[in-house]
């Protein structure tokens, strides 16, 4: 409905992915503490203990959202460049 009411290209894909993004940082913060806890109390089984550092959850976090960033992105692109007559005669 956007681009029929003349939004360029730049921003569909920016509030698309936005939209997205601000999901996958929730899903985040909830699983961070969680699995930092039960991975914690699992470790400390072992005879060679190691601890769990916050760069690990730093990279994990960078890792999910450039992969989920380029994955929406690519979707929102192809969404913004079609017609929208079509999907309005479709409909």
């Amino acid at each position: 409905m956007r681009k029929v009411l003349g939004a360029s290209t730049q921003n569909i894909v920016r509030i698309i992915s936005m939209d997205f993004l601000w999901l996958v940082i929730l899903a985040f913060v909830i699983a961070a503490p969680l699995s930092w806890y039960f991975m914690n109390n699992w470790l400390q089984d072992f005879v060679f203990k190691i601890t769990i550092s916050w760069w690990m959850f730093a990279v994990s976090i960078i890792l999910v959202l450039g992969i989920a960033l380029a994955t929406v992105s690519v979707q929102a692109i192809q969404a913004a460049w079609t017609n929208p007559i079509k999907s309005l005669r479709t409909e």
